[in-house]
């Protein structure tokens, strides 16, 4: 009985520490978005965003805040309202091609500046097919920050 008892409490434990780990991207739903220090209105502001659908890490959250990290690792709390379900992601490569197919064999079709914001069509394998503006195309998955 003490075994059982002890593989129940261990099975217990880890699955707590798996799901502590849990971490999500989301992206920011307003071109004015407020990072704050603490999970509650009442906390100073420590930057103000102002980029519709930058994506954020979510790592934790308190009632209706979240806490966040960006690609530039600055963290804080964000109200719930105020990011969003869409998926975006931000080239972290000096300059990323984007292609017509997911291959590096395909037509090339603009090359992405370190920092530049895509919109998230679909990903598959080691590619996700981006939307920028009047470019439709592919890009490499290990060239971009938001994704996991």
């Amino acid at each position: 009985m003490l075994k059982i008892t002890i593989l129940f409490l261990s099975i217990l434990f880890f699955q707590g520490i798996s799901f502590a780990k849990d971490e999500y991207f989301l992206t920011l739903r307003y071109d004015k978005v407020n990072l704050r220090q603490g999970p509650s209105r009442e906390y100073p502001i420590k930057i103000f965003y102002k980029k519709k659908f930058l994506p954020v890490l979510v790592q934790d959250q308190s009632d209706n805040f979240r806490k966040i990290r960006d690609h530039e690792n600055n963290s804080g709390w964000i109200h719930v309202s105020q990011l969003s379900k869409k998926k975006a992601a931000i080239v972290i490569e000096d300059e990323l091609i984007m292609f017509k197919n997911p291959t590096t064999y395909s037509k090339p079709l603009a090359i992405l500046k370190k920092g530049r914001l895509t919109k998230i069509i679909k990903c598959k394998d080691e590619w996700c097919k981006v939307k920028l503006k009047k470019f439709k195309g592919w890009l490499r998955k290990d060239g971009l920050w938001g994704l996991l």
